[in-house]
C-alpha cells in the first residue's frame, strides 16, 4: 500500500483484508490540524487504490477517537477559514469535508470504533463511516456552535437519515454534550459496546469474508438511497446484479456456502 505511517495516521492491512486505520496524535487527543487533514486524505486515497482492502476500521489511540478541530488553527494563517471554503478540491467536497466524506465514498465498508471523546469534526468523521460502534460512556457533541461556527465537514449530508430533523437541530443549535449510550437512541451510534474496537473488527471481518464485488456494489447502491428516485434505485439494483450474477466470485460464494468452507475470492480490479 502506498502510504507511509507517520505521526498522525497509521494503517495496518491484515491478512483477511481488514485495514486498521488509527489516528495516532494521542498527545493532542487526535485533534485536527492541517497536517492531520492532509494525512487523513492521503490515507483515504491509499485505501481506495489498494485492491486487497475489503473493509476498514477507523479508531483513535489514547483518550479520544478525535476531539475535533485543533484550536491552534484559528491563529494559523494557513488554517481553517483562511481560504475560500466554497472551492471544491475533492469532487463534491472541499479539503476539510473530504476528511469526513471520503469514508462514505470509499469503495468498501467502513466501521468507526469510537471511544473517549468524539467532538465536532471528530463526530463528522465518524459519521462518514457506514457503521459506528461506540463505547457507552463516550463524550460526544456537535461542537461547532460553541466556537460560533456551523458544522461544515460534511455533517449535514452525512447525518441525513440518521438523526430525526428536530433532534439534529437541537444538537447543532445548543452544542450539548451527550453520551455514547444516548447517541444510539439519537441515531448517531449503530451499536454500543464496552470494547468498540473489538466489536468493529469482528464485524469488519464478517464483511471481508463476503463477495467483494457484491459488497462494493451494495455500498454504491446504499450511497444513492437519499438522492435517487425509487425508479432510479430499482434500475441500480438490476444493473449491479446483472454484473455480479454468475460471475466467478458469485459462484464461489455459492460453492463455499454449500461446502461450508471459507470462500477464496478474486480481488476486485
Amino acid at each position: 500500500m502506498e502510504f507511509q505511517t507517520n505521526d498522525r495516521v497509521a494503517i495496518t492491512l491484515e491478512d483477511d483484508g481488514v485495514a486498521q486505520v488509527r489516528f495516532i496524535r494521542a498527545d493532542k487527543m487526535n485533534a485536527l490540524d492541517q497536517t492531520m487533514f492532509e494525512t487523513m486524505i492521503a490515507a483515504g486515497e491509499a485505501l481506495q487504490a489498494e485492491k486487497g482492502v475489503r473493509a476498514v476500521v477507523l479508531s483513535g489511540e489514547g483518550r479520544a477517537f478525535c476531539a475535533g478541530l485543533d484550536l491552534s488553527n484559528f491563529g494559523n494563517p494557513d488554517g481553517s477559514g483562511n481560504h475560500p471554503l466554497a472551492t471544491r478540491t475533492h469532487g463534491d467536497s472541499n479539503r476539510a469535508q473530504q476528511v469526513a466524506t471520503q469514508w462514505r465514498k470509499l469503495k468498501v465498508p467502513v466501521i468507526a470504533a469510537v471511544h473517549g471523546v468524539c467532538f465536532g469534526g471528530g463526530l463528522q468523521i465518524a459519521s462518514g463511516a457506514d457503521i459506528r460502534i461506540v463505547h457507552p460512556e463516550t463524550r460526544m457533541a456537535i461542537m461547532e456552535m460553541k466556537w460560533g461556527l456551523v458544522p461544515d465537514m460534511g455533517g449535514y449530508p452525512l447525518w441525513r437519515g440518521l438523526v430525526r430533523d428536530d433532534l439534529l437541530r437541537e444538537l447543532i443549535y445548543t452544542n450539548r454534550e451527550f453520551t455514547g449510550a444516548e447517541a444510539q437512541a439519537l441515531g448517531l451510534a449503530t451499536h454500543v459496546d464496552e470494547d468498540p474496537h473489538a466489536r468493529a473488527t469482528d464485524l469488519a471481518r464478517v464483511m471481508a469474508d463476503r463477495n467483494p464485488h457484491a459488497m462494493q456494489a451494495a455500498k454504491r447502491i446504499a450511497n444513492k438511497m437519499y438522492d435517487a428516485t425509487a425508479a432510479d434505485l430499482l434500475i441500480e439494483e438490476s444493473v449491479e446484479q446483472d454484473a455480479i450474477i454468475r460471475s466467478p466470485n458469485q459462484v464461489e460464494a455459492v460453492m463455499a456456502g454449500m461446502a461450508k468452507r471459507k470462500a477464496a475470492y478474486a480481488e476486485v480490479e
